[in-house]
Protein backbone atom coordinates (compact mmCIF):
# COMPACT_ATOMS: atom_id res chain seq x y z
CA UNK A 1 0.00 0.00 0.00
CA UNK A 2 2.76 2.45 0.92
CA UNK A 3 4.19 2.68 -2.57
CA UNK A 4 0.96 3.07 -4.53
CA UNK A 5 1.63 5.98 -6.93
CA UNK A 6 -0.53 9.06 -6.43
CA UNK A 7 -0.80 12.08 -8.72
CA UNK A 8 -0.78 15.12 -6.41
CA UNK A 9 -0.29 17.96 -8.92
CA UNK A 10 -1.03 18.48 -12.61
CA UNK A 11 -0.43 21.46 -14.90
CA UNK A 12 -0.29 22.26 -18.60
CA UNK A 13 0.49 25.11 -20.95
CA UNK A 14 -2.18 26.70 -23.07
CA UNK A 15 -2.13 24.77 -26.34
CA UNK A 16 -1.16 26.62 -29.50
CA UNK A 17 -1.65 25.74 -33.15
CA UNK A 18 1.64 24.91 -34.84
CA UNK A 19 3.18 27.89 -36.59
CA UNK A 20 1.20 30.39 -34.56
CA UNK A 21 1.18 31.03 -30.80
CA UNK A 22 4.46 29.28 -29.97
CA UNK A 23 6.13 29.25 -33.35
CA UNK A 24 9.50 30.31 -31.88
CA UNK A 25 9.42 28.38 -28.57
CA UNK A 26 11.51 25.21 -28.51
CA UNK A 27 10.18 22.14 -26.75
CA UNK A 28 12.22 22.70 -23.57
CA UNK A 29 10.91 26.26 -23.31
CA UNK A 30 7.38 24.86 -23.35
CA UNK A 31 8.12 22.08 -20.85
CA UNK A 32 10.25 23.97 -18.32
CA UNK A 33 7.55 26.35 -16.98
CA UNK A 34 5.15 23.45 -16.48
CA UNK A 35 7.78 21.33 -14.71
CA UNK A 36 8.64 24.26 -12.45
CA UNK A 37 4.96 24.88 -11.64
CA UNK A 38 4.36 21.24 -10.77
CA UNK A 39 7.47 21.18 -8.58
CA UNK A 40 6.22 24.29 -6.78
CA UNK A 41 2.90 22.53 -6.11
CA UNK A 42 4.77 19.99 -3.93
CA UNK A 43 7.09 22.32 -1.98
CA UNK A 44 9.94 21.07 0.13
CA UNK A 45 10.54 17.96 -1.96
CA UNK A 46 13.24 17.17 -4.51
CA UNK A 47 12.29 15.35 -7.68
CA UNK A 48 14.08 12.04 -8.18
CA UNK A 49 13.50 12.12 -11.92
CA UNK A 50 11.69 13.85 -14.77
CA UNK A 51 10.08 11.64 -17.43
CA UNK A 52 8.73 13.35 -20.54
CA UNK A 53 7.09 12.08 -23.69
CA UNK A 54 8.21 13.64 -26.96
CA UNK A 55 7.88 12.62 -30.60
CA UNK A 56 9.53 15.10 -32.93
CA UNK A 57 11.98 17.09 -30.86
CA UNK A 58 15.67 17.74 -31.32
CA UNK A 59 16.90 14.80 -29.25
CA UNK A 60 19.51 15.36 -26.58
CA UNK A 61 17.17 13.91 -23.93
CA UNK A 62 14.42 16.55 -23.89
CA UNK A 63 13.46 15.61 -20.33
CA UNK A 64 16.94 16.32 -18.98
CA UNK A 65 17.23 19.60 -20.88
CA UNK A 66 13.80 20.68 -19.64
CA UNK A 67 14.52 19.70 -16.04
CA UNK A 68 17.66 21.83 -16.05
CA UNK A 69 15.78 24.72 -17.69
CA UNK A 70 13.11 24.42 -14.98
CA UNK A 71 15.76 24.96 -12.30
CA UNK A 72 15.45 21.54 -10.67
CA UNK A 73 19.22 21.26 -10.32
CA UNK A 74 21.91 19.14 -11.95
CA UNK A 75 21.26 16.18 -9.65
CA UNK A 76 17.83 15.54 -11.21
CA UNK A 77 18.21 13.29 -14.28
CA UNK A 78 15.70 12.88 -17.09
CA UNK A 79 14.16 10.22 -19.31
CA UNK A 80 12.53 10.92 -22.67
CA UNK A 81 9.85 8.48 -23.86
CA UNK A 82 8.61 7.97 -27.43
CA UNK A 83 5.33 6.18 -27.86
CA UNK A 84 4.23 8.77 -30.40
CA UNK A 85 0.78 10.20 -29.55
CA UNK A 86 0.69 8.13 -26.36
CA UNK A 87 4.05 9.42 -25.11
CA UNK A 88 2.74 11.74 -22.40
CA UNK A 89 0.56 9.03 -20.89
CA UNK A 90 3.32 6.45 -21.31
CA UNK A 91 5.69 8.73 -19.37
CA UNK A 92 3.18 8.88 -16.50
CA UNK A 93 2.89 5.09 -16.47
CA UNK A 94 6.70 4.74 -16.41
CA UNK A 95 6.92 7.22 -13.53
CA UNK A 96 4.19 5.34 -11.68
CA UNK A 97 6.14 2.11 -12.07
CA UNK A 98 9.26 3.71 -10.54
CA UNK A 99 7.24 4.93 -7.56
CA UNK A 100 5.42 1.62 -7.15
CA UNK A 101 8.76 -0.22 -7.17
CA UNK A 102 10.01 1.97 -4.32
CA UNK A 103 12.80 3.45 -6.42
CA UNK A 104 11.52 7.05 -6.47
CA UNK A 105 9.70 9.27 -3.99
CA UNK A 106 8.76 12.06 -6.41
CA UNK A 107 8.72 11.88 -10.19
CA UNK A 108 7.54 14.67 -12.46
CA UNK A 109 6.14 13.13 -15.62
CA UNK A 110 4.28 14.26 -18.70
CA UNK A 111 5.07 15.33 -22.22
CA UNK A 112 5.95 18.21 -24.50
CA UNK A 113 5.82 18.87 -28.22
CA UNK A 114 6.91 21.76 -30.39
CA UNK A 115 5.81 20.85 -33.88
CA UNK A 116 6.66 24.44 -34.83
CA UNK A 117 10.37 24.08 -34.08
CA UNK A 118 10.91 20.34 -34.55
CA UNK A 119 13.90 19.74 -36.82
CA UNK A 120 13.50 18.47 -40.35
CA UNK A 121 15.08 15.04 -40.76
CA UNK A 122 16.77 13.74 -43.87
CA UNK A 123 18.15 10.32 -44.67
CA UNK A 124 21.78 10.30 -45.79
CA UNK A 125 21.96 10.89 -49.50
CA UNK A 126 18.32 11.98 -49.80
CA UNK A 127 17.52 15.28 -51.48
CA UNK A 128 14.52 16.13 -49.31
CA UNK A 129 13.56 15.72 -45.62
CA UNK A 130 11.06 12.98 -44.86
CA UNK A 131 7.69 13.88 -43.34
CA UNK A 132 7.66 11.23 -40.62
CA UNK A 133 9.50 8.14 -39.54
CA UNK A 134 7.89 4.80 -40.36
CA UNK A 135 5.61 3.35 -37.70
CA UNK A 136 6.09 -0.20 -38.99
CA UNK A 137 8.68 -2.12 -41.06
CA UNK A 138 8.24 -3.08 -44.70
CA UNK A 139 5.49 -5.62 -45.22
CA UNK A 140 3.15 -4.13 -42.58
CA UNK A 141 0.46 -1.48 -43.07
CA UNK A 142 1.69 2.00 -42.21
CA UNK A 143 -1.07 4.51 -42.98
CA UNK A 144 -0.90 8.17 -42.12
CA UNK A 145 -3.28 8.98 -39.31
CA UNK A 146 -5.88 10.75 -41.48
CA UNK A 147 -6.42 7.84 -43.87
CA UNK A 148 -6.29 5.50 -40.86
CA UNK A 149 -9.16 7.45 -39.27
CA UNK A 150 -11.10 7.11 -42.54
CA UNK A 151 -10.53 3.36 -42.51
CA UNK A 152 -11.70 3.13 -38.91
CA UNK A 153 -14.82 5.16 -39.68
CA UNK A 154 -15.63 2.87 -42.60
CA UNK A 155 -14.94 -0.31 -40.63
CA UNK A 156 -17.21 0.68 -37.74
CA UNK A 157 -19.87 2.71 -39.51
CA UNK A 158 -19.06 6.15 -38.10
CA UNK A 159 -20.84 8.56 -40.44
CA UNK A 160 -20.04 12.15 -41.32
CA UNK A 161 -22.98 13.63 -39.39
CA UNK A 162 -21.90 12.07 -36.09
CA UNK A 163 -18.30 13.13 -36.62
CA UNK A 164 -19.29 16.73 -37.28
CA UNK A 165 -21.68 16.72 -34.32
CA UNK A 166 -18.91 15.49 -32.05
CA UNK A 167 -16.52 18.17 -33.33
CA UNK A 168 -19.11 20.89 -32.71
CA UNK A 169 -19.63 19.50 -29.22
CA UNK A 170 -15.90 19.52 -28.44
CA UNK A 171 -15.48 23.18 -29.37
CA UNK A 172 -18.68 24.28 -27.62
CA UNK A 173 -17.73 22.41 -24.46
CA UNK A 174 -14.20 23.85 -24.44
CA UNK A 175 -15.50 27.39 -24.86
CA UNK A 176 -18.00 26.87 -22.03
CA UNK A 177 -15.29 25.42 -19.76
CA UNK A 178 -13.03 28.38 -20.45
CA UNK A 179 -15.85 30.83 -19.73
CA UNK A 180 -16.60 29.03 -16.46
CA UNK A 181 -12.92 29.12 -15.42
CA UNK A 182 -12.47 25.37 -15.36
CA UNK A 183 -9.07 25.57 -17.10
CA UNK A 184 -7.59 28.36 -14.99
CA UNK A 185 -5.99 26.33 -12.20
CA UNK A 186 -4.37 23.82 -14.54
CA UNK A 187 -2.91 26.33 -17.01
CA UNK A 188 0.60 27.76 -16.64
CA UNK A 189 0.88 30.93 -18.76
CA UNK A 190 3.56 30.59 -21.43
CA UNK A 191 4.61 32.96 -24.18
CA UNK A 192 2.15 35.59 -23.02
CA UNK A 193 -0.83 33.26 -23.51
CA UNK A 194 -3.38 32.50 -20.81
CA UNK A 195 -5.80 30.42 -22.91
CA UNK A 196 -5.81 27.73 -25.56
CA UNK A 197 -5.60 29.20 -29.04
CA UNK A 198 -7.90 26.96 -31.07
CA UNK A 199 -11.45 26.64 -29.56
CA UNK A 200 -14.02 28.61 -31.51
CA UNK A 201 -17.75 28.50 -32.23
CA UNK A 202 -18.59 25.96 -34.92
CA UNK A 203 -21.82 25.48 -36.83
CA UNK A 204 -22.93 22.14 -38.18
CA UNK A 205 -23.87 23.74 -41.49
CA UNK A 206 -20.37 25.15 -41.90
CA UNK A 207 -18.72 21.84 -41.05
CA UNK A 208 -20.96 20.03 -43.53
CA UNK A 209 -19.55 22.12 -46.39
CA UNK A 210 -15.94 21.10 -45.75
CA UNK A 211 -14.47 18.62 -48.22
CA UNK A 212 -12.92 15.31 -47.20
CA UNK A 213 -9.33 15.95 -46.14
CA UNK A 214 -7.64 12.61 -46.76
CA UNK A 215 -9.70 10.26 -48.95
CA UNK A 216 -11.88 11.29 -51.88
CA UNK A 217 -15.51 11.05 -50.85
CA UNK A 218 -14.50 10.34 -47.26
CA UNK A 219 -15.93 11.57 -43.98
CA UNK A 220 -12.86 12.94 -42.15
CA UNK A 221 -12.35 16.68 -42.69
CA UNK A 222 -10.28 19.51 -41.29
CA UNK A 223 -13.28 20.31 -39.10
CA UNK A 224 -13.61 16.94 -37.37
CA UNK A 225 -9.86 16.27 -37.08
CA UNK A 226 -7.45 17.71 -34.53
CA UNK A 227 -4.76 20.19 -35.59
CA UNK A 228 -1.00 19.91 -35.32
CA UNK A 229 -0.19 21.70 -32.07
CA UNK A 230 2.42 22.86 -29.56
CA UNK A 231 2.16 22.43 -25.80
CA UNK A 232 3.28 20.66 -22.64
CA UNK A 233 1.74 19.04 -19.58
CA UNK A 234 3.14 17.39 -16.46
CA UNK A 235 2.07 15.78 -13.20
CA UNK A 236 3.79 15.05 -9.89
CA UNK A 237 3.66 11.46 -8.65
CA UNK A 238 4.51 10.39 -5.09
CA UNK A 239 3.98 7.17 -3.12
CA UNK A 240 0.92 7.02 -0.89
CA UNK A 241 3.13 6.78 2.20
CA UNK A 242 4.56 10.24 1.42
CA UNK A 243 1.37 11.93 0.24
CA UNK A 244 1.14 13.77 3.57
CA UNK A 245 -2.51 14.69 3.18
CA UNK A 246 -2.22 16.19 -0.29
CA UNK A 247 -5.36 15.58 -2.34
CA UNK A 248 -4.76 13.48 -5.40
CA UNK A 249 -5.68 10.48 -7.47
CA UNK A 250 -3.91 7.16 -7.21
CA UNK A 251 -2.81 5.33 -10.32
CA UNK A 252 -4.74 2.09 -9.98
CA UNK A 253 -3.54 0.41 -13.17
CA UNK A 254 -2.27 1.11 -16.66
CA UNK A 255 -1.93 -0.78 -19.89
CA UNK A 256 -0.06 -0.44 -23.18
CA UNK A 257 -1.22 -2.76 -25.95
CA UNK A 258 -0.66 -3.35 -29.63
CA UNK A 259 -3.36 -3.57 -32.29
CA UNK A 260 -3.66 -3.75 -36.09
CA UNK A 261 -1.31 -1.02 -37.41
CA UNK A 262 -3.76 -0.50 -40.25
CA UNK A 263 -6.39 0.64 -37.73
CA UNK A 264 -4.32 2.39 -35.03
CA UNK A 265 -7.29 4.37 -33.73
CA UNK A 266 -8.72 1.15 -32.30
CA UNK A 267 -5.91 0.84 -29.73
CA UNK A 268 -7.74 2.36 -26.74
CA UNK A 269 -10.40 -0.36 -26.89
CA UNK A 270 -8.16 -3.32 -25.94
CA UNK A 271 -6.13 -1.08 -23.60
CA UNK A 272 -9.20 0.02 -21.65
CA UNK A 273 -10.60 -3.50 -21.60
CA UNK A 274 -7.31 -4.82 -20.19
CA UNK A 275 -7.23 -2.20 -17.44
CA UNK A 276 -10.85 -2.82 -16.47
CA UNK A 277 -10.41 -6.60 -16.50
CA UNK A 278 -7.24 -6.38 -14.42
CA UNK A 279 -8.94 -4.24 -11.78
CA UNK A 280 -12.38 -5.85 -11.86
CA UNK A 281 -14.00 -2.50 -12.62
CA UNK A 282 -17.02 -2.14 -14.90
CA UNK A 283 -17.00 0.89 -17.19
CA UNK A 284 -20.28 2.02 -15.61
CA UNK A 285 -18.38 2.66 -12.37
CA UNK A 286 -16.03 5.14 -14.07
CA UNK A 287 -17.23 8.68 -13.43
CA UNK A 288 -14.84 10.57 -15.73
CA UNK A 289 -13.37 9.51 -19.09
CA UNK A 290 -10.79 11.49 -21.06
CA UNK A 291 -9.84 10.16 -24.49
CA UNK A 292 -7.36 11.92 -26.73
CA UNK A 293 -9.57 13.36 -29.48
CA UNK A 294 -7.26 12.90 -32.45
CA UNK A 295 -10.25 12.46 -34.78
CA UNK A 296 -13.97 12.49 -34.07
CA UNK A 297 -14.26 9.20 -35.99
CA UNK A 298 -11.69 7.57 -33.73
CA UNK A 299 -13.32 8.75 -30.50
CA UNK A 300 -16.74 7.57 -31.61
CA UNK A 301 -15.49 4.17 -32.76
CA UNK A 302 -13.80 3.67 -29.39
CA UNK A 303 -16.71 4.90 -27.27
CA UNK A 304 -19.19 2.81 -29.26
CA UNK A 305 -17.10 -0.28 -28.58
CA UNK A 306 -16.86 0.52 -24.88
CA UNK A 307 -20.59 1.15 -24.54
CA UNK A 308 -20.29 4.91 -24.03
CA UNK A 309 -22.40 7.60 -25.71
CA UNK A 310 -20.65 11.00 -25.58
CA UNK A 311 -23.35 12.58 -27.76
CA UNK A 312 -26.09 11.34 -25.45
CA UNK A 313 -26.29 9.62 -22.09
CA UNK A 314 -22.55 9.95 -21.34
CA UNK A 315 -22.10 13.58 -22.39
CA UNK A 316 -21.06 14.54 -18.85
CA UNK A 317 -18.68 11.62 -18.47
CA UNK A 318 -16.69 11.64 -21.72
CA UNK A 319 -14.57 14.76 -22.36
CA UNK A 320 -17.27 17.12 -21.04
CA UNK A 321 -14.97 20.15 -21.33
CA UNK A 322 -13.90 19.36 -24.89
CA UNK A 323 -10.69 17.70 -25.97
CA UNK A 324 -7.98 17.69 -28.58
CA UNK A 325 -10.39 18.51 -31.42
CA UNK A 326 -10.96 21.89 -29.77
CA UNK A 327 -7.87 22.42 -27.61
CA UNK A 328 -5.27 20.98 -29.96
CA UNK A 329 -3.18 17.83 -30.18
CA UNK A 330 0.50 18.33 -29.22
CA UNK A 331 1.58 14.77 -29.93
CA UNK A 332 4.08 14.04 -27.18
CA UNK A 333 2.11 16.00 -24.58
CA UNK A 334 -1.47 15.09 -25.35
CA UNK A 335 -1.58 11.93 -23.22
CA UNK A 336 -0.48 14.00 -20.23
CA UNK A 337 -3.03 16.71 -21.07
CA UNK A 338 -5.88 14.21 -20.61
CA UNK A 339 -4.50 13.18 -17.20
CA UNK A 340 -4.28 16.86 -16.24
CA UNK A 341 -7.89 17.25 -17.32
CA UNK A 342 -8.87 14.28 -15.14
CA UNK A 343 -7.05 15.86 -12.21
CA UNK A 344 -9.05 19.06 -12.62
CA UNK A 345 -12.34 17.23 -13.06
CA UNK A 346 -11.81 14.97 -10.07
CA UNK A 347 -9.31 16.41 -7.59
CA UNK A 348 -9.70 20.16 -8.12
CA UNK A 349 -13.47 19.70 -8.28
CA UNK A 350 -13.35 17.80 -4.94
CA UNK A 351 -14.91 14.56 -6.17
CA UNK A 352 -15.48 12.10 -3.30
CA UNK A 353 -12.73 9.60 -2.45
CA UNK A 354 -13.15 6.44 -4.48
CA UNK A 355 -14.33 8.26 -7.62
CA UNK A 356 -12.78 6.67 -10.71
CA UNK A 357 -11.35 8.32 -13.81
CA UNK A 358 -10.03 6.83 -17.03
CA UNK A 359 -7.50 8.24 -19.52
CA UNK A 360 -6.83 6.71 -22.94
CA UNK A 361 -4.94 7.40 -26.16
CA UNK A 362 -4.51 5.84 -29.60
CA UNK A 363 -1.09 5.72 -31.23
CA UNK A 364 0.18 5.57 -34.80
CA UNK A 365 1.62 2.19 -35.69
CA UNK A 366 -1.12 0.36 -33.77
CA UNK A 367 -0.81 1.01 -30.03
CA UNK A 368 -3.31 1.85 -27.33
CA UNK A 369 -2.76 3.20 -23.83
CA UNK A 370 -5.11 3.46 -20.87
CA UNK A 371 -4.83 4.32 -17.18
CA UNK A 372 -7.34 4.08 -14.36
CA UNK A 373 -7.19 6.57 -11.48
CA UNK A 374 -9.03 6.81 -8.15
CA UNK A 375 -9.55 9.90 -6.02
CA UNK A 376 -7.93 9.67 -2.57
Amino acid sequence: MGDIPVVVAARRTPIGTAGHAYKELTVDRLAAPVIAAVAADVPGRRADDVVLGNCMGPGGNVARVSALAAGLGPEVPGLTVDRQCGSGLAAILVAGQAVRAGESDLVIAGGAESASTAPLRTLRGAAQPYERAPFTPDGHPDPDMGPAAEALAAAYGIGRDRQDAYACRSHARALAARQAGRFEQEIVPVGGRLDDQRPRPLRAASLARLPAAFVAGGTVTAGNASPVSDGAAAVAIVPERLRAGLPGMRLVAGAVVGCDPGLPGWGPVPAVRRVLARTGVDVERVAAVEIVEAFAAQVLAVTDALGLDPLGADAERVCPDGGALALGHPWGATGAVVVTRLFSRLVRAAAPPGTLGLAAAAVGGGLGLAALFEVV
